[in-house]
């Protein structure tokens, strides 16, 4: 590899919505996703609904789902 032109990999903290944080290595600074391994329904086993900015609403307007 030619020297000087790889951006530096380094130890992230990652943040989660949950409010889960763990350790990784990435070109970024900073990481926050909105789901983790440890909020994820496959890994808990529990439905969680994310719901961000309105879509589900937004959707069933869209369509015509009725709400309950």
């Amino acid at each position: 590899m030619k020297d000087g032109i790889h951006p530096k990999y380094e130890s992230v903290t990652v943040n989660c919505a949950c409010g889960n944080t763990f350790e990784t290595r990435s070109t970024k600074e900073e990481l926050s996703v909105d789901v983790c391994g440890a909020c994820h329904p496959f890994y808990t086993g529990k439905q969680r609904l994310v719901d961000t900015a309105g879509r589900i609403d937004r959707f069933r307007r869209k369509y015509g789902t009725a709400t309950k």
